[in-house]
């Protein structure tokens, strides 16, 4: 793949859990009370006002379920159960998932995004895979059960594919599970289809514009191919991600795409706002494809793209905060945003917690 060069495997080869910063749960911790995760702050001060999401809280029960196997780590043991019972809160009857929460409880919709029900199947499906609790695994399973049915309605493209993920990590809990192996075929032959009908000779991709979250969309079809082993998820996954890195890797430093203007086949990609939860879905990519081939250049990549957030990126300026153990928003032109809210700290840490497992390998 493009991102396989020899100064990415120089610099990679020499990172060890000595560069890894120390955990610290502290600005995650602030960010959440009684009711679940906050998403945003002043700085390091959580910002009561803009109120709870289910996707940050879908993120920080991920990120809990994989930070529990430390045993060093006593946060997970109080802190999983806050988020997995804010999103059984915003279940609806039907099975759906509200987002959005005032701080004074209030809720205003009906039903949340594709997007965000999508993050929430995944982060389920990994706590019924990986969590080691028999209630936690009870209750996750029938939250997800219940929001079963609608993951065929889905639409959204990175609402399907962070399902799939979820649908994958289900059926290795409840193997084989052919109903759902079926429907993870059926999500990954529309994310193929997406691409077949955007593909060209200069554009490899689902959409007609590179925008946020992109390397969910072949870390999903990776994912499919572990459980179908159906070879043309994989081709398409990796082909897809060598554009990626085509447009995001300059000079050996990633670079995401920025939301001042995404991606499309007739401009340059925008250099800025980065968002750190690109750099998550490209570290979940690069650990799946390493999980599948066991080539070290993924981990290599791995490695690179984690090292974003302390300072390997355009401006060569740390998003990670040790002193608070949060994560800027964003990289602006002019420098970082300042302030740390719920979505870019799950990033990083998120991130952190899958290269301190590949290290651990």
């Amino acid at each position: 793949m493009s991102f396989q060069t020899d100064t990415i495997e120089l610099q990679a080869s020499a990172f060890t859990a000595k560069n890894l910063p120390d955990f610290n749960f502290n600005h995650i911790q602030n960010l959440t009370d009684d009711t679940g995760m906050l998403q945003h702050a002043l700085f390091d001060l959580p910002n009561r006002k803009e109120g709870y999401c289910i996707d940050d809280n879908a993120r920080a029960l991920l990120l809990m379920v994989w930070a529990g196997a430390y045993k060093s780590v006593e946060t997970p043991r109080r802190l999983l159960p806050i988020y997995l019972s804010y999103i059984h809160y915003m279940q609806t009857k039907d099975g759906f998932f509200r987002n959005f929460m005032n701080y004074d409880k209030h809720i205003e919709e009906d039903r949340g995004s594709e997007d965000s029900f999508g993050r929430t199947i995944m982060a389920l499906g990994f706590l019924v895979n990986d969590s080691k609790s028999t209630n936690l695994v009870r209750t996750g399973a029938d939250l997800f059960n219940k929001a079963y049915p609608h993951i065929k309605h889905l639409r959204s493209l990175r609402g399907m594919a962070n399902a799939v993920v979820g649908l994958c990590q289900y059926v290795k809990y409840n193997y084989p599970d052919d109903q759902k192996v079926a429907l993870i075929c059926q999500l990954a032959d529309k994310l193929t289809g997406a691409y077949e009908d955007h593909q060209a000779a200069d554009w490899h991709w689902f959409e007609p514009t590179l925008t946020y979250d992109n390397a969910i969309l072949p870390l999903a079809l990776l994912n499919a191919y572990e459980i179908t082993q159906y070879e043309v998820y994989k081709e398409v996954a990796f082909e897809s991600m060598e554009f990626l890195e085509s447009i995001v890797v300059r000079d050996g430093v990633l670079s995401p795409v920025g939301n001042q203007g995404w991606c499309s086949r007739d401009k340059e990609a925008a250099r800025f706002d980065q968002q750190g939860i690109d750099v998550m879905a490209m570290v979940l990519f690069y650990q799946q494809a390493f999980r599948l081939t066991r080539e070290k250049s993924f981990l290599h990549a791995m490695y690179n793209s984690y090292q974003w957030f302390l300072g390997r990126n355009d401006l060569a300026t740390p998003l990670y905060d040790p002193t608070t153990g949060g994560c800027a928003d964003g990289l602006h032109s002019e420098g970082v945003n300042l302030n740390q809210g719920a979505e870019s700290t799950l990033a990083y840490w998120i991130s952190h917690v899958v290269v301190e497992r590949a290290l651990a390998e």
